[in-house]
């Protein structure tokens, strides 16, 4: 038998999904200087980092679990979004910077909720 997901559930698995894949695609059009290349490197990690917790908390083995990585999740967005602030771009790329610094905070607003909501009896 197939299993449905929640399409809430999957929409923020495919959200989380795009912002890494974003963050991946900024930071190879980062200008190459020795700051950024220290800050890409945090950037990747933290932005792929969000879904994949999200995805391992879709997956908990119970409510702690599931607590404890949105938690994490939160944790990376908020790191992605100090990264993105940090590093250095080029003009053209200030449009996208500013879309992910944006993304990243909703991530961060999502994640809050989400721990907000799951804490009510």
């Amino acid at each position: 038998m197939l299993e449905i997901k929640n399409p809430k559930q999957y929409d923020l698995e495919e959200r989380t999904f795009r912002f890494a894949q974003r963050i991946m695609k900024y930071v190879k059009n980062l200008p190459r200087t020795i700051p950024n290349f220290e800050i890409s490197s945090q950037l990747v990690r933290s932005g792929s980092s969000v879904g994949a917790n999200y995805i391992e908390a879709n997956e908990s083995l119970g409510k702690k679990d599931f607590m404890m990585r949105i938690k994490i999740s939160r944790k990376e967005a908020k790191e992605s979004r100090y990264w993105l602030k940090l590093s250095e771009f080029r003009e053209d790329q200030s449009e996208e910077k500013d879309f992910l610094i944006q993304e990243s905070t909703e991530l961060m607003n999502i994640f809050g909720a989400i721990l907000k909501n799951s804490q009510t009896p």
